[in-house]
Formats: C-alpha cells, structure tokens, sequence
C-alpha cells in the first residue's frame, strides 16, 4: 500500500511543484509533470530513508515529495534547456 500512496501523493506533489516552480524549460505537459511529481516522491521516500527521516515501508510526507517533484523538475529544465540550446 505505500507505493500506491506514494504516487498519489506524488501526483499531488508534481501539480504543487509545477505552481511553484512554472518556467519555460519545465515540461508543460499535465502527464508529464505528474510522472516528474511522482518520480519526485520516489526520490524523497529513498532519501528520506537513507538519511533515516524515514522508516522502511514508508513514504515520504507530502511536503518531502512536493521538494523531490521540484528537485526533479529542475533538473528536468536544466537539461531540457541544454537540449534546446544545442
């Protein structure tokens, strides 16, 4: 059930990201901010798990997952600007 939850609240946390963080290198596709969203809470779950914030089985809270989506996001932007610019 955790990674059910997990991409709910990633899902959540990538539509949070993308009005906190709008820009023209980010991806402007509501499928596509969802799935960085979600990526981004997968990211903060291990993290936070790693850094011990978190237990084994449990997911990251929804302010870590909106912080991974906006991590992810703008790695995604420097990158996508990059490919752009070439």
């Amino acid at each position: 059930m955790s990674i059910i939850w997990t991409i709910i609240i990633g899902f959540l946390a990538g539509v949070v990201a993308k009005f906190i963080m709008p820009g023209s290198n980010e991806p402007s596709g509501f499928i596509m901010t969802t799935i960085l969203g979600i990526v981004g809470a997968f990211v903060a779950s291990y993290l936070g798990q790693a850094l011990g914030w978190y237990k084994a089985g449990e997911g990251a809270g929804f302010i870590g997952a909106v912080v991974g989506a906006i991590i992810v996001l703008a790695i995604y932007g420097f990158f996508a600007g990059k490919q752009r610019a070439a």
